[in-house]
């Protein structure tokens, strides 16, 4: 039996890494998916691997049932059409998983903060921590209307230790704050809001960084630690069929430390600590 059969996923920017594999983990686990991202087949971001008709059709393959849509989270009445395409299809939203980040157009630099270009609060801040933002703004009165409902927001944490980036840092700690702070104004709602931390992952635009694939990056000792973005997916998917999730709001969790409390792997049956810095 699937956990999730009867409920309303929503996933932002699910074209490619994290998201993709979250959509894909709810997907498996019986939740009707709506993805959302910039790229569509024939029109993807920057040429990369990955749109969100890519997703659905990897749900849709393995049974599961997937709603794409095009959408830019910098835009609010794109965000806001894709909360109003829910409620008018599906009456009610259950799910949602912040994980839009558009600072992957420009990149995370080691440099010292006085050296980095100010675009880096644009895709960090407008295009990442904003956009989330914006979809909390419209879908939590849908959410609202559940007797219970889950907000997870995508970010990187290590206990509170600093990346090595500043606007990159600054811009996963707020998501963290974000979360920790919906939590509270949701508490009594029944509405469980967290923040989870995936690992060092083998999305799409690492392998091809390193020239590698899912058959040959072993081969690359850079990608010894890695995991694929289906791990964090089962995480999320476990935390949302989890019927004490309230226990939990308010908290950040890593990919590592969600499956060793729920027993899961990674699909090639291995398990990954916790990501360190």
């Amino acid at each position: 039996m699937k956990p999730l059969n009867g409920k309303v996923a929503l996933v932002t920017g699910g074209s490619r890494g994290a998201g993709r594999g979250i959509a894909a983990e709810l997907g498996k686990a019986g939740a009707i998916v709506y993805v959302t991202g910039r790229s569509v087949r024939g029109a993807s971001t920057n040429h990369w691997p990955g749109t969100v008709d890519d997703t659905v059709s990897e749900i849709e393959a393995a049974g599961g049932k997937a709603i794409a849509i095009q959408c830019d989270h910098t835009k609010d009445a794109e965000t806001e059409a894709v909360i109003s395409q829910i409620r008018k299809e599906q009456g009610k939203l259950d799910i949602l998983i912040n994980n839009v980040w558009g600072a992957h157009d420009l990149g995370v630099e080691g440099k010292p903060f006085w050296e980095l270009t100010l675009q880096n609060w644009d895709t960090m801040f407008t295009a990442g921590v904003r956009a989330q933002l914006a979809v909390n703004h419209f879908a939590v009165p849908l959410l609202r209307e559940n007797k219970q409902a889950l907000i997870i927001h995508t970010t990187f944490w290590d206990h509170g230790k600093y990346t090595g980036q500043f606007y990159y840092d600054l811009a996963k700690n707020a998501l963290v704050r974000m979360a920790y702070g919906l939590s509270i104004e949701l508490k009594a709602d029944n509405i469980a809001v967290l923040a989870v931390s995936p690992g060092f992952m083998r999305t799409e635009l690492v392998l091809k960084y390193h020239g590698a694939d899912e058959e040959s990056w072993r081969e690359a000792d850079d990608l010894q630690q890695t995991e694929t973005p289906c791990y964090v997916g089962r995480g999320i998917a476990s935390l949302a069929a989890d019927s004490n999730v309230m226990e939990k709001s308010g908290l950040v969790f890593r990919a590592g430390e969600l499956a060793k409390e729920y027993e899961f792997t990674d699909i090639d049956g291995r398990y990954i600590p916790p990501f360190t810095i």
